[in-house]
């Protein structure tokens, strides 16, 4: 049982061997047991009997797709999902009496899993210049605060507006055109810090920043990569997509510098056989990698295909594709060449001979799709390899056709929506243009701030006041002392949130808490009961409506709060309908199928069972690129290297983790139980340091510039990493991450490939809670 919110849960570390399967009966137990101790059972039914389901709640917690409508099982959840949808619908609650009796300096202290178990926010909170505590606030006098500081700037791009995925497309529009309105474009989200190389990568390449895939080409591809990703613990129902591919013939090659659960063997609880059997094995090879080393793997690999080529001349490429739909393959074929295979052994950690069998593989098969997350996007080198991801399916043709495609996954719900709404910083002109058509004042056209640069100009007196909708900024984001501090400096912070989370303790001067309705609940506006939508990471757009009360009379949607906000702030600046846009949620969607391409007759084509599927360029042959075509590129050589008596560490999320919120101090598929503050070395990396298993040590992150970053009393576990690396949780280690460690091109932080060494740590005390 987990601890009562009133307690810091204990951390004793214990540890068993990682688990050889996912899923399976022990998932079921796991998602009800945490689901019956936030909530009722009758809440717990209703919940998971309409999660995912046509005309129910979209599951807040990843972006994984639906099966169509008729094909979808009752229970049509995972275990990570179950626990978060009933995380949110917990009856537990934080009043007044909560923030009286603790003040900002104590909650700040409290871990993140203790914030959360405090349970659901049900009234706005002010904390006033000089204050300790924060203090009930009315909804009029609240947004009048922070309509106040926003008009009182000496330029509105002094104001962050920032997103995270789970916020809906409904509130993700008003959000951008508020914030255009206003005046800025300094819009970023959470994308910016998870997915954005994939975005760069593809948008260049291909024309589109979206993946190209349906779960239809998934069950039906005869091949399929699984690179830099854990579905097991990150978005789980893809299991159920590679099992049905398994069942239909298909293979999978899993590459990643851990061996995880998820990886190997798969046991469907939604299937008797997957309660009592074996289940279905997922990876047919796993090629043991080392971090950051994905690169030079499809380097060597798109040299193999070459060489094939040359060996038996018109049998392995593509060159109908080739010639009819791509530019630059000559330069890329006479680059591809001269790969060494000496760097690519000391990047990968593989052989050749390794390399060799993928490609037989990759040769007897007809249809082709590489799937990647964060394990590839969050190095600095992750552009070039998704643009080298690129090459690789060129090459076969393998775009465009049923059964291929390249499928970069989204770990937010509504990650890809929020995007396509125009939650983005850098918005093409041709959005812009449609927004000042279609509401009659000029966009602003100078690019906005990221989330990386919006850390730098809170820190530098640019930025003075944050809004977020929705997500734990300060947790989320790299260098967590520098990111603490630039929050801190801001005249104003402000979050819209269901529930409280360390950066709601990391405050500005004056800091508001702006309670919302979860997806959970029903949503009642003045023209009736609303639906909002969301896209899942095959650009797939359909409705979620809550079932449940709400869990304060005094909540507002995230709609509401951002309609009345724009109300106070622009005063009739720009001639918007925010009164008719709150009241009726349908109206927003108007205006969204005449600016965004796609969404023409939105309302009435979401309305059907399964929703709308949004077109895809790449699948029609069009490439919205420079020369017309899809592109070839030709990456630079990268061997990621730490000096001598120095590891290479990646960031990770436990299996009992929702991006920054623990839920319990486990992670049973790795076997660690007890504690988050773990750090997981190949044994043979453990000897070379001197160290084992129970030693604590300090992570000690190095840095270009000579700084140095230290997250203190960590324990270390012998664990099959990749060798000369290293892997421990997030958010614990974001300190680590410099902030000016990104990733070339887009700016992500590079959370997957940080320098570090381990020295003994001083304190063999219990880890404080972080």
């Amino acid at each position: 049982m987990h601890n009562p919110p009133g307690e810091e849960p204990e951390t004793t570390l214990s540890v068993t061997p990682p688990k050889k399967w996912a899923a399976g009966l022990p998932a079921v137990v796991h998602a009800l047991e945490y689901s019956l101790e936030q909530t009722s059972p009758r809440k717990t039914g209703v919940d998971l009997l309409a999660m995912n389901q046509v005309g129910g709640i979209d599951c807040p917690g990843c972006a994984w797709a639906d099966p169509a409508p008729g094909r979808r099982h009752r229970n049509e959840y995972c275990e990570n999902g179950a626990k978060h949808i009933n995380d949110e619908a917990t009856t537990r609650r934080i009043t007044a009496d909560f923030f009286r009796e603790h003040s900002v300096a104590d909650l700040a202290a409290r871990s993140d899993m203790w914030l959360n178990q405090q349970g659901r926010l049900t009234e706005p909170m002010i904390k006033r210049p000089g204050s300790e505590h924060y203090e009930p606030i009315g909804w009029n006098d609240a947004l009048g605060v922070l309509a106040q500081e926003l008009t009182a700037l000496a330029s509105p791009d002094e104001a962050v507006f920032y997103t995270s995925g789970r916020a809906s497309n409904e509130a993700a529009f008003v959000l951008q055109l508020f914030a255009r309105a206003f005046g800025t474009n300094n819009l970023p989200d959470c994308s910016n810090m998870c997915h954005e190389s994939s975005g760069f990568a593809l948008s260049e390449t291909l024309g589109t920043g979206k993946g190209t895939v349906s779960l239809d080409d998934l069950h039906h591809a005869d091949l399929i990569f699984l690179v830099g990703q854990n579905p097991g613990s990150n978005h789980p129902r893809q299991l159920s997509a590679l099992e049905e591919a398994k069942r239909n013939g298909g293979r999978i090659v899993a590459v990643n510098p851990l061996p995880e659960a998820g990886l190997r063997r798969f046991k469907n609880p939604q299937k008797p056989r997957g309660i009592a059997g074996r289940g279905t094995q997922i990876a047919d090879r796993f090629l043991h990698i080392k971090p950051g080393g994905d690169l030079a793997l499809f380097q060597g690999l798109n040299r193999l295909l070459l060489e094939a080529e040359d060996a038996r001349p018109g049998t392995v490429l593509d060159h109908d594709f080739i010639n009819a739909h791509t530019s630059g393959f000559e330069e890329f074929a006479r680059h591809a060449r001269t790969v060494e295979w000496d760097d690519v052994r000391a990047a990968t950690g593989l052989t050749v001979e390794e390399i060799e069998k993928v490609r037989d593989e990759v040769l007897e098969s007809e249809r082709v799709i590489v799937c990647w997350a964060m394990g590839i996007t969050q190095h600095k080198h992750g552009v070039p390899t998704v643009r080298e991801i690129v090459n690789f399916l060129m090459l076969r043709g393998n775009l465009g056709r049923a059964g291929t495609g390249a499928c970069p996954v989204r770990g937010h719900s509504n990650v890809q929506g929020d995007r396509t709404m125009g939650i983005w910083e850098q918005m093409p002109d041709s959005f812009l243009d449609a927004l000042q058509q279609e509401f009659g004042f000029d966009p602003p056209r100078r690019h906005g701030l990221d989330s990386v640069n919006s850390i730098k100009a809170m820190r530098e007196g640019r930025v003075k006041v944050f809004l977020a909708l929705a997500g734990n900024f300060v947790r989320a984001a790299p260098d967590s002392e520098v990111t603490e501090q630039a929050m801190r400096s801001c005249r104003l912070t402000a979050h819209i949130s269901t529930k409280l989370n360390r950066s709601h303790t990391v405050c500005g001067e004056t800091a508001l808490i702006l309670p919302t309705l979860g997806r959970t609940e029903r949503d009642r506006q003045a023209d009736g009961e609303q639906f909002v939508t969301v896209e899942n990471s095959m650009s797939e757009v359909h409705t979620s409506q809550g079932r449940l009360e709400p869990a304060s009379p005094l909540l507002l949607s995230e709609v509401a709060i951002l309609c009345r906000l724009a109300r106070r702030t622009l005063d009739g600046k720009a001639d918007i309908a925010w009164d008719t846009f709150e009241g009726d949620y349908g109206t927003i969607r108007d205006h969204i199928s005449r600016v965004v391409p796609g969404f023409h007759d939105f309302n009435a084509r979401v309305a059907r069972p399964g929703g709308i599927r949004l077109p895809n360029p790449v699948n029609e042959g069009v490439f919205n690129t420079k020369t017309g075509k899809a592109l070839f590129t030709c990456n630079e050589r990268v061997v990621p290297r730490a000096p001598e008596g120095h590891l290479l560490l990646q960031t990770l999320r436990s299996h009992d983790q929702w991006n920054t919120v623990p839920y319990t101090n486990n992670d049973r598929y790795r076997g660690i139980h007890g504690s988050r503050h773990v750090v997981l070395v190949n044994p043979a990396d453990l000897t070379e340091l001197g160290l084992a298993q129970g030693d604590r040590v300090d992570l000690v992150s190095v840095w270009a510039d000579g700084t140095e970053r230290r997250a203190a009393n960590f324990e270390v576990v012998p664990y099959p990493a990749a060798k000369g690396s290293a892997a421990a949780y997030y958010p614990e280690t974001n300190v680590l991450v410099p902030l000016d460690s990104v990733a070339d091109i887009s700016n992500q932080p590079t959370s997957k490939g940080i320098v570090v060494r381990l020295e003994p740590s001083p304190d063999r005390a219990r880890p404080t809670p972080s």
